[in-house]
């Protein structure tokens, strides 16, 4: 199979992902338990066309979004500057994620750890710029002391997340590559 069309197949299969873990945690009530970031990371690493390993987290984003506005009371699309952020921390990650060099298991989780942070501060800054607890010093403190219950939840979901997503993925190379050399042999 050629690897444009491996490429495709699997960031559809992370948007689906991606779209499917945010509805399932929002009807389990599990506070940021998906892996999002995760994914954005594994995209940015992984996925060989850049352009497509962007437009990966977006659109699983998006497409939960589309879904909590039309079949959910939880509101998919809210204030712009916090979708906004909510985006660019994904973008960010996935950024990160495409500077990885060989995704090796303490490399991965150390950055599964930034990925995670990483999105936890440019999202929270968002829902600062909203001026929920205003626009002064006090309210951006605020706004990442709120945060911090919920960013265990984020590091929990992108931690298993991304052992999944790395680790299968490992798994899945070395089982081609024994099927590839049993052939050859």
């Amino acid at each position: 199979m050629k690897r444009t069309n491996i490429n495709i197949i699997l960031a559809i299969f992370l948007i689906l992902i991606a779209a499917t873990s945010r509805i399932i945690n929002a009807q389990l009530h599990a506070a940021n338990f998906v892996p999002i970031a995760a994914i954005s990371l594994f995209s940015g690493a992984i996925i060989k066309d850049k352009r497509l390993a962007f437009l990966v987290p977006l659109m699983g984003q998006f497409l939960g979004d589309v879904f909590f506005q039309l079949f959910t009371h939880i509101p998919g699309f809210y204030d712009l500057a916090g979708q906004l952020f909510n985006y660019g921390a994904l973008i960010g990650v996935t950024a990160l994620g495409v500077g990885m060099k060989q995704p090796k298991a303490l490399t991965t989780l150390a950055y599964l750890f930034g990925a995670s942070t990483l999105f936890f501060l440019i999202s929270n800054f968002g829902y600062f710029a909203g001026g929920w607890n205003g626009y002064g010093f006090t309210g951006l403190v605020k706004t990442y002391i709120d945060g911090v219950p919920f960013f265990k939840y984020t590091l929990a979901g992108d931690m298993t997340g991304g052992v999944l997503l790395f680790g299968g993925y490992f798994l899945l190379q070395q089982a081609l590559l024994k099927k590839t050399q049993k052939v050859n042999a």
